[in-house]
């Protein structure tokens, strides 16, 4: 670590403290050119992926987008703002644990999809019928459907029984 005062490329850490937070390490550092004291802190330097959108466009990760549209969806359902935020957070590690450098919108659709359905079914179908973009009256509601049906039900696309 270069000093801030002299310049001089020789530096020690003299002390290390982690708070109980644990996200930043703070460093007091000695310059053994000019012997000042200068204090330095580390941060992990993670990176959201960028995103691929449907024209083949890139575009770095934007967080208030994906709030924006939590919110949109969920705008006059009886949702708290925390769950809306923890769901957020849920996407966004999911999107970090991935490890991508690139992520198609696609997913990231998918990924507030499934975090909509389980917080309120209400927005899920208004999420849906933009992201979606159903062609006809028919494809809605055979996705209203299909959303309604038991876990373990096959769809009659899935080749599965309806029947029964």
């Amino acid at each position: 670590m270069k000093c801030p005062f002299c310049g001089h490329d020789d530096t020690v850490v003299v002390e290390t403290r982690a708070p109980e937070e644990g996200d930043v390490i703070r460093r007091r550092r000695r310059c053994t050119a000019c012997d000042r004291r200068f204090t330095t802190y580390e941060r992990a330097d993670v990176q959201m992926p960028m995103v691929v959108k449907r024209n083949g466009a890139r575009a770095e990760y934007d967080p208030a987008k994906l709030r924006a549209s939590l919110t949109l969806a969920l705008r006059k359902r009886p949702v708290a703002t925390e769950q809306i935020e923890r769901a957020a957070e849920r996407i966004e590690e999911s999107l970090l644990t991935q490890g991508r450098r690139e992520v198609p919108s696609a997913d990231i659709g998918e990924l507030v999809m499934n975090q909509l359905i389980e917080l309120d079914e209400v927005a899920y179908v208004r999420f849906a019928s933009v992201y979606k973009s159903f062609e006809d009256i028919g494809a809605f509601t055979a996705m209203i459907r299909d959303m309604r049906k038991p876990a373990g039900r096959k769809s009659r696309r899935s080749g599965g029984d309806d029947a029964g």
